[in-house]
């Protein structure tokens, strides 16, 4: 029978609990499954949550402490733990997925006979968050919008045993910024990995006050355009990301000065924002520590 290992990273969130509940209602269950849970506090804090939680569940759960305040140390060690898996199925310790997730992204790498499928992750908005934000939903991540999805590590499945790729890890240099499954999996698509979207497995992700505002999103989206760089390996292909990424933001800061409305300037704003990170990834401008403090 398929082996599965769903594995996951926690930090100093609760809602951890919420989401293995979740992983107990998966329905109809078509694997061997294993949930895997990493945690990278400097001590256990995790572990009675987890254990607590996982007696709900119809199959084991390994807990591991992983400490360091990286989350690349935490995804290794996931990585690690499945080594006899066939497939690992990647979520955030903030996500609830829907009952029948698991059978629709394994249903859309099987089909398709790739390698992995990227999920559809739904952000929950309170009633309060503002108009802008509920209407440009940058929260959300929808894979079949995309010509070529770039996975990350929030609802994503991989084919990993006896796979070229089973010996590469999480870059540690990237976490605590942050951009290291963007860059794990971009190398994995480079070895040959095929990933395609599954828009029907689906997870949702509730957004706290804390990242409801327009500076929270600022810093994200020039961290993802300092990420975007490593896209671009010669110097020539260098130079060429610059030039386009700088004459982007110049466009995007005229677009937001001429919007009218709150959601068109912030959307030009985050726009530029993205842009002017890609330029600063290119000057090696440091990066925003994103992960290693308390959750948000």
């Amino acid at each position: 029978m398929t082996r599965i290992d769903i594995v996951m990273c926690t930090f100093r969130r609760p809602q951890v609990a919420e989401a293995i509940a979740a992983i107990a209602r998966l329905h109809p269950v078509p694997a061997d499954l294993r949930l895997v849970v990493a945690d990278n506090d400097d001590t256990d804090s995790a572990r009675a949550t987890v254990e607590a939680a996982a007696r709900a569940l119809p199959f084991p759960c390994l807990y591991l402490h992983a400490p360091a305040r990286n989350i690349s140390v935490a995804r290794n060690a996931c990585l690690e733990a499945a080594a006899d898996a066939d497939w690992i199925a990647s979520l955030d310790d903030d996500e609830t997925v829907a009952p029948d997730w698991l059978v629709q992204i394994l249903k859309a790498a099987e089909a398709s006979g790739a390698d992995g499928a990227l999920g559809t992750v739904r952000a929950i908005y309170p009633e309060d968050a503002p108009a802008w934000l509920r209407e440009l939903d940058l929260h959300s991540t929808h894979p079949a919008r995309t010509k070529r999805p770039i996975a990350n590590s929030g609802n994503v499945l991989l084919r990993w045993k006896g796979m070229p790729w089973q010996g590469q890890r999480y870059d540690l240099s990237r976490g605590q910024t942050g951009g290291e499954d963007t860059e794990f999996f971009l190398r994995l698509t480079r070895m040959g990995a095929q990933i395609v979207p599954a828009p029907l497995a689906v997870v949702t992700e509730p957004v706290p006050p804390a990242r409801q505002t327009l500076e929270w999103l600022a810093v994200r989206r020039y961290r993802m355009g300092q990420t975007h760089i490593v896209t671009a390996r010669s110097a020539p292909e260098r130079a060429s990301l610059l030039v386009r990424a700088a004459a982007k933001a110049g466009y995007c800061r005229l677009r937001q000065a001429l919007a009218s409305g709150e959601t068109r300037r912030n959307f030009w704003y985050l726009r530029g924002q993205l842009h002017r990170g890609v330029c600063a990834g290119l000057f090696d401008r440091s990066q925003p520590q994103l992960y290693g403090r308390d959750p948000v």
